[in-house]
Protein backbone atom coordinates (compact mmCIF):
# COMPACT_ATOMS: atom_id res chain seq x y z
CA UNK A 1 0.00 0.00 0.00
CA UNK A 2 2.71 2.52 1.14
CA UNK A 3 4.74 1.41 -2.09
CA UNK A 4 1.81 2.23 -4.07
CA UNK A 5 1.04 5.55 -2.61
CA UNK A 6 4.92 5.91 -2.79
CA UNK A 7 4.44 5.62 -6.98
CA UNK A 8 0.99 7.66 -7.23
CA UNK A 9 3.16 10.55 -5.55
CA UNK A 10 5.78 10.50 -7.67
CA UNK A 11 3.77 10.15 -10.57
CA UNK A 12 1.43 13.06 -9.87
CA UNK A 13 4.92 15.04 -9.52
CA UNK A 14 6.67 14.16 -12.73
CA UNK A 15 3.17 14.79 -14.77
CA UNK A 16 3.24 18.26 -12.86
CA UNK A 17 6.45 18.79 -14.16
CA UNK A 18 6.04 17.96 -17.74
CA UNK A 19 2.70 18.94 -18.41
CA UNK A 20 3.34 22.84 -18.10
CA UNK A 21 6.51 22.28 -20.63
CA UNK A 22 4.35 20.26 -23.22
CA UNK A 23 1.67 22.76 -23.14
CA UNK A 24 3.46 25.40 -23.61
CA UNK A 25 5.74 23.39 -26.76
CA UNK A 26 2.06 22.80 -27.85
CA UNK A 27 1.10 26.25 -28.31
CA UNK A 28 4.49 27.95 -29.07
CA UNK A 29 4.88 29.30 -32.76
CA UNK A 30 8.37 29.50 -34.61
CA UNK A 31 9.37 32.01 -37.68
CA UNK A 32 12.47 30.98 -39.72
CA UNK A 33 13.04 34.09 -41.98
CA UNK A 34 16.12 33.81 -45.04
CA UNK A 35 17.23 37.12 -46.97
CA UNK A 36 19.84 38.45 -48.71
CA UNK A 37 21.17 41.89 -48.21
CA UNK A 38 22.73 43.43 -51.32
CA UNK A 39 26.31 44.28 -51.18
CA UNK A 40 26.01 48.03 -51.07
CA UNK A 41 23.65 47.84 -48.24
CA UNK A 42 25.74 45.66 -45.78
CA UNK A 43 26.69 48.35 -43.39
CA UNK A 44 22.91 50.19 -43.05
CA UNK A 45 21.25 46.48 -42.94
CA UNK A 46 23.74 46.02 -39.56
CA UNK A 47 22.30 48.45 -37.21
CA UNK A 48 19.10 47.82 -38.56
CA UNK A 49 19.03 44.10 -37.75
CA UNK A 50 20.52 45.08 -33.99
CA UNK A 51 17.82 46.92 -33.46
CA UNK A 52 15.02 44.52 -34.59
CA UNK A 53 16.30 41.51 -32.42
CA UNK A 54 17.06 43.86 -29.26
CA UNK A 55 13.73 45.47 -29.73
CA UNK A 56 11.83 42.21 -30.66
CA UNK A 57 13.62 40.28 -27.26
CA UNK A 58 11.82 42.65 -24.98
CA UNK A 59 8.40 42.00 -26.69
CA UNK A 60 5.22 40.02 -24.68
CA UNK A 61 5.25 35.97 -25.05
CA UNK A 62 9.03 36.26 -26.88
CA UNK A 63 10.67 33.50 -26.09
CA UNK A 64 14.26 33.91 -28.49
CA UNK A 65 14.96 35.69 -30.97
CA UNK A 66 18.56 35.35 -33.13
CA UNK A 67 19.38 37.49 -35.87
CA UNK A 68 22.50 35.06 -38.20
CA UNK A 69 24.88 35.51 -40.30
CA UNK A 70 26.06 33.01 -43.09
CA UNK A 71 29.67 31.81 -42.65
CA UNK A 72 31.44 32.12 -45.44
CA UNK A 73 28.64 34.52 -46.96
CA UNK A 74 27.95 37.51 -45.48
CA UNK A 75 25.38 38.97 -46.79
CA UNK A 76 22.98 36.12 -46.25
CA UNK A 77 21.19 36.29 -42.99
CA UNK A 78 18.38 34.26 -41.09
CA UNK A 79 16.15 35.26 -38.31
CA UNK A 80 14.70 32.78 -35.98
CA UNK A 81 12.02 33.61 -33.86
CA UNK A 82 10.14 31.81 -30.85
CA UNK A 83 7.28 33.21 -29.37
CA UNK A 84 4.94 31.62 -25.89
CA UNK A 85 1.76 31.17 -28.83
CA UNK A 86 0.49 32.23 -32.61
CA UNK A 87 -1.42 35.69 -30.43
CA UNK A 88 2.16 37.07 -29.35
CA UNK A 89 3.92 36.02 -33.09
CA UNK A 90 1.05 37.98 -34.92
CA UNK A 91 1.30 41.03 -32.75
CA UNK A 92 5.42 41.12 -33.46
CA UNK A 93 4.58 40.37 -37.22
CA UNK A 94 2.04 44.04 -37.27
CA UNK A 95 4.51 45.83 -35.17
CA UNK A 96 7.78 44.87 -37.12
CA UNK A 97 5.84 45.41 -40.87
CA UNK A 98 7.28 49.34 -40.47
CA UNK A 99 10.92 47.93 -40.23
CA UNK A 100 10.72 44.92 -42.92
CA UNK A 101 9.52 48.15 -45.63
CA UNK A 102 12.00 50.18 -44.33
CA UNK A 103 14.17 46.98 -44.61
CA UNK A 104 13.36 46.11 -48.07
CA UNK A 105 15.51 48.63 -50.40
CA UNK A 106 18.38 46.89 -49.07
CA UNK A 107 17.87 43.17 -49.90
CA UNK A 108 18.16 41.83 -52.91
CA UNK A 109 14.81 39.19 -52.79
CA UNK A 110 12.02 39.26 -50.38
CA UNK A 111 12.40 38.30 -47.37
CA UNK A 112 11.11 34.28 -47.46
CA UNK A 113 9.80 33.30 -44.17
CA UNK A 114 8.40 29.98 -42.70
CA UNK A 115 6.14 29.73 -39.64
CA UNK A 116 6.42 26.80 -38.04
CA UNK A 117 5.19 24.90 -35.00
CA UNK A 118 7.75 22.81 -32.66
CA UNK A 119 8.32 18.91 -33.47
CA UNK A 120 10.74 18.29 -31.19
CA UNK A 121 11.84 21.56 -28.98
CA UNK A 122 14.00 21.95 -26.06
CA UNK A 123 14.18 25.10 -24.57
CA UNK A 124 17.11 27.51 -25.53
CA UNK A 125 20.35 27.92 -23.25
CA UNK A 126 22.81 30.73 -23.40
CA UNK A 127 24.98 30.27 -26.76
CA UNK A 128 28.45 29.71 -26.03
CA UNK A 129 30.98 32.65 -28.06
CA UNK A 130 31.96 31.00 -31.30
CA UNK A 131 28.92 28.62 -31.34
CA UNK A 132 28.05 27.18 -34.59
CA UNK A 133 24.49 27.07 -36.00
CA UNK A 134 23.50 24.46 -38.80
CA UNK A 135 20.30 25.48 -40.35
CA UNK A 136 19.17 22.83 -42.67
CA UNK A 137 15.67 22.76 -44.53
CA UNK A 138 14.63 19.27 -45.25
CA UNK A 139 11.89 18.63 -47.58
CA UNK A 140 10.16 14.72 -47.18
CA UNK A 141 8.66 13.29 -49.70
CA UNK A 142 4.52 13.17 -48.90
CA UNK A 143 3.81 9.87 -48.58
CA UNK A 144 7.41 9.30 -46.59
CA UNK A 145 6.64 12.17 -44.08
CA UNK A 146 6.14 10.82 -41.38
CA UNK A 147 8.83 7.46 -41.96
CA UNK A 148 10.57 11.02 -42.35
CA UNK A 149 9.98 12.90 -38.85
CA UNK A 150 10.63 9.67 -36.94
CA UNK A 151 13.96 9.46 -38.10
CA UNK A 152 14.78 12.67 -37.50
CA UNK A 153 13.61 12.71 -34.21
CA UNK A 154 15.96 10.04 -33.59
CA UNK A 155 18.66 11.82 -35.32
CA UNK A 156 18.21 14.44 -32.71
CA UNK A 157 18.23 11.89 -29.93
CA UNK A 158 21.94 10.73 -31.06
CA UNK A 159 22.82 14.11 -31.46
CA UNK A 160 22.30 15.67 -28.04
CA UNK A 161 24.18 13.07 -26.33
CA UNK A 162 27.67 14.15 -28.59
CA UNK A 163 30.36 16.04 -26.93
CA UNK A 164 29.68 19.69 -27.82
CA UNK A 165 26.52 19.60 -29.03
CA UNK A 166 24.64 22.69 -27.36
CA UNK A 167 21.00 22.69 -29.19
CA UNK A 168 19.33 20.37 -31.57
CA UNK A 169 15.26 21.40 -32.50
CA UNK A 170 13.14 20.62 -35.25
CA UNK A 171 10.63 22.74 -36.07
CA UNK A 172 7.57 22.00 -38.75
CA UNK A 173 6.53 24.40 -41.47
CA UNK A 174 2.34 25.13 -40.48
CA UNK A 175 1.76 25.36 -45.03
CA UNK A 176 3.89 22.55 -45.71
CA UNK A 177 4.27 19.87 -42.65
CA UNK A 178 6.57 17.38 -45.27
CA UNK A 179 8.72 20.56 -44.59
CA UNK A 180 11.16 21.04 -41.62
CA UNK A 181 13.78 23.04 -40.47
CA UNK A 182 16.63 21.73 -38.17
CA UNK A 183 18.18 23.65 -35.79
CA UNK A 184 21.86 22.74 -34.62
CA UNK A 185 24.16 24.91 -32.38
CA UNK A 186 27.37 23.58 -31.61
CA UNK A 187 30.52 24.55 -29.33
CA UNK A 188 32.15 24.90 -33.00
CA UNK A 189 33.37 23.58 -35.93
CA UNK A 190 35.49 20.63 -35.00
CA UNK A 191 32.16 19.66 -32.92
CA UNK A 192 30.17 19.98 -36.11
CA UNK A 193 32.50 18.33 -38.10
CA UNK A 194 32.69 15.13 -35.77
CA UNK A 195 28.96 15.06 -35.81
CA UNK A 196 28.85 14.98 -39.49
CA UNK A 197 30.71 11.91 -39.60
CA UNK A 198 29.52 10.02 -36.93
CA UNK A 199 27.77 6.75 -37.46
CA UNK A 200 24.70 7.95 -36.25
CA UNK A 201 24.71 10.53 -38.60
CA UNK A 202 25.66 8.72 -41.33
CA UNK A 203 23.15 5.93 -40.99
CA UNK A 204 20.46 8.98 -41.11
CA UNK A 205 22.12 10.17 -43.89
CA UNK A 206 21.41 6.97 -45.84
CA UNK A 207 18.18 6.63 -44.77
CA UNK A 208 16.49 9.83 -45.67
CA UNK A 209 17.75 9.83 -49.37
CA UNK A 210 15.31 8.04 -50.21
CA UNK A 211 12.78 10.04 -48.45
CA UNK A 212 13.48 13.09 -49.29
CA UNK A 213 12.20 15.58 -52.10
CA UNK A 214 15.62 18.22 -52.67
CA UNK A 215 18.94 18.67 -51.32
CA UNK A 216 19.64 18.89 -47.98
CA UNK A 217 20.30 21.77 -47.40
CA UNK A 218 22.54 22.78 -44.69
CA UNK A 219 23.57 26.30 -43.93
CA UNK A 220 26.19 27.35 -41.48
CA UNK A 221 25.83 30.67 -39.46
CA UNK A 222 26.87 32.65 -36.53
CA UNK A 223 25.82 35.34 -34.46
CA UNK A 224 25.64 38.38 -35.96
CA UNK A 225 28.59 40.87 -36.33
CA UNK A 226 27.98 43.28 -33.55
CA UNK A 227 30.16 46.14 -35.24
Amino acid sequence: MILRLIGAVMSAALLSAVAPVRAQDANAAYVVSYFEVAPWARHAALPMLRTLRDRSRKEAGNTGFEVLQRIGQPLHFIILESWRDAKAQAAHAAVSASWREELKPNLTAPIDERPSGGYAVDPSNAVTIGAVYAVTHVDLIGAKKDEGLAALKQLKLDSVKETGSLLFNIWQQNSRPNHVTLIEIWRGMAALERHDIAEHTRKFRDALLPMSGSLYDQRLYQTMKEK
